[in-house]
């Protein structure tokens, strides 16, 4: 292979809906941006969901995920994107130095600012490690999701979906119009995990069980899966004797996860945070490696390709910044933002004491209603929010004031 070198200002890692508005809004900021993307189409994840419920944050109007997809797209081109598709990343360094592959032709890439957008791949049966034999018919509900609406193929007639994850849900309500029987949707939580609309529009319109407390202990089937076992399990996810049934299916659709893609981000020495998978980063969306910014589902997970979007739009404004010398308080003291009561995790984890607004995303613990979102330092509350509805499938956002800068070592989100 031959090799060539290339400089630019900055190169956004993914063409989904957050990398291309990273890429966006650096290119409008005067950046000179190279996307770069391991499919042959632009889109990402959107050119898959034919179904409709995107934009109507971002463009004011409800889209489908492949129009949703034009829209950026053709926004990053008439900014000036360069946008490299078909091409694979294999190594990242912490110099912002990165490797590319595409139609044989091995060149590196130098940047003076990185945004990785690289999204996130779904949990697998092995990741799960469910007993019983290994059949066909076990699929990733993005799997199905792919066959059904990009190679027309039928996954199957009688279908059982595992977890109550979005893409799941949707596929419950796609395989019906489809012609198949979805005998159920089963739920190890005592709550749904999707998106209440989704709960509405895809089983409750449809007639379609949903088993919550419930979770497949086995699978059974020589060459094609024939029924799984369903079990209920207790508060402490310990199965309750007597409860377990088989359920016929020739199909069995895992939608129970996803999980930020960052091996290369590891490989350049960025820092992860335990709980969402993705990097830790502070308000301007960097990670602990100068130069290297994080957004979207590689960052965490989002509910909402709009609030993806969003989100790296903001990150590359900041990664644009970083790339023209327009960046300050690089080298201010940092204050870390942790999850308190009812909180799982935050994003950013961390903010610069000289900071004058900060905006939070968090998801809670568990379901509830009527509660108050606060931020706290050392026990002085900087921000509070009413919310009305909270769900752990649902990212709640809060905007934080720090007018004359944070005189605290840690910030506490909270929920009462």
């Amino acid at each position: 292979m031959s090799e060539h070198v290339r400089e630019t200002d900055l190169v956004v890692i993914g063409g989904g809906p957050a990398g291309l508005a990273a890429a966006t809004s650096a290119a409008e900021a005067g950046a000179h941006v190279v996307l770069v993307d391991r499919n042959p189409q632009l889109g990402g994840i959107l050119n898959q969901c034919i179904h409709d419920g995107f934009g109507l944050h971002a463009f004011g109007q409800v889209l489908t995920g492949p129009e949703f997809a034009e829209r950026c797209v053709d926004q990053a081109l008439e900014a000036g994107v360069k946008m490299h598709s078909d091409t694979l990343v294999t190594e990242l360094n912490a110099d912002r130095t990165l490797i590319c592959s595409s139609a044989g032709l091995r060149y590196r890439l130098r940047a003076k600012s990185v945004v990785l957008a690289m999204g996130c791949r779904e949990r697998t049966r092995g990741m799960l490690r469910i007993p019983g034999t290994r059949p066909a018919g076990v699929y990733t509900a993005g799997t199905a999701q792919w066959l059904t609406n990009m190679a027309n193929v039928r996954v199957g007639q009688r279908v059982v979906i595992l977890g109550s994850g979005d893409i799941g849900l949707i596929m419950a309500r796609r395989l019906t119009w489809e012609g198949a029987e979805v005998a159920g949707v089963i739920e190890l939580l005592p709550y749904p995990s999707g998106l209440p609309r989704n709960i509405s529009q895809c089983l409750d319109d449809y007639d379609i069980p949903l088993h919550l407390s419930h979770s497949v202990t086995c699978i059974h089937g020589r060459d094609r899966l024939e029924a799984v076992t369903v079990a209920r399990f207790d508060a402490h996810r310990r199965i309750i004797p007597g409860t377990a049934f088989d359920l016929p299916c020739d199909t069995l659709l895992l939608s129970v996860g996803l999980i930020p893609e960052n091996e290369i981000s590891r490989r350049a020495g960025v820092m992860l945070d335990p709980i969402t998978s993705g990097a830790a980063v502070d308000e301007r969306y960097m990670t602990n490696v100068e130069g290297i910014f994080s957004c979207g589902n590689v960052l965490h997970i989002h509910d909402l390709a709009d609030w993806a979007s969003e989100e790296g739009a903001r990150a590359g404004r900041s990664a644009a910044a970083y790339s023209l010398g327009a960046m300050s308080n690089l080298n201010d003291r940092r204050v870390l933002i942790e999850p308190g009561e009812g909180i799982r995790y935050t994003v950013p984890q961390s903010v610069a004491r000289t900071a004058d607004r900060v905006l939070l995303s968090f998801r809670v613990t568990e379901p509830g209603e009527h509660k108050t979102a606060e931020v706290r330092a050392d026990g002085h509350v900087l921000a509070a929010q009413p919310v009305r509805h909270v769900h752990p499938a649902t990212m709640v956002q809060i905007e934080v004031p720090c007018k004359g800068g944070i005189d605290a070592d840690r910030l506490e989100v909270r929920l009462r």
